[in-house]
């Protein structure tokens, strides 16, 4: 069986991340934050083709990496946000399969590794970079800071 191809990856992705607007379009009330997460559901992360973004995270102040060589793409993003490891784990352990990910053993400090089609895709949980006294306030709100990393495999 060959996995779906790039495109359908991304419809089926926008189509499980639009879930709850069509669930509200079909009567069943949804929170008042659901604009909110609307607005977020449509994101990738940028330079990965297809990995949603989970709401609540936003890209950090590091631009994102993104080569494109013959072996294949390498890309990294840093994305942050105020919510627990266990959620992004729990959000991109449900999300990714069905994208034609298949998860692999979790990684040293409790990140998460994905494969298909000859990539790999690393979730990392990082310390924030040093920063300013004017950033250290929303470093401390974004509590939880994630590495993506797309490497050939």
């Amino acid at each position: 069986m060959t996995a779906p191809s790039a495109t359908a990856r991304a419809a089926l992705a926008a189509l499980l991340l639009a879930g709850p607007a069509l669930a509200g379009l079909a009567g069943v009330p949804l929170p008042a934050t659901s604009s909110a997460w609307a607005a977020d559901s449509a994101r990738y992360v940028e330079g990965m083709g297809d990995v949603p973004v989970m709401p609540g995270l936003a890209p950090a102040e590091e631009a994102p990496l993104v080569f494109d060589k013959p072996a294949g793409r390498i890309a990294q993003s840093v994305m942050a946000g105020a919510m627990d490891r266990n959620a992004v784990l729990s959000f991109y352990n449900q999300t990714m399969p069905q994208l034609g990910w298949s998860r692999t053993a979790q990684r040293a400090g409790g990140g998460a590794s994905f494969l298909r089609e000859g990539e790999e895709l690393r979730l990392e949980f990082v310390e924030p970079a040093p920063a300013t006294a004017a950033r250290a306030t929303a470093r401390k709100a974004a509590a939880t800071v994630v590495r993506f990393s797309l490497i050939p495999r």
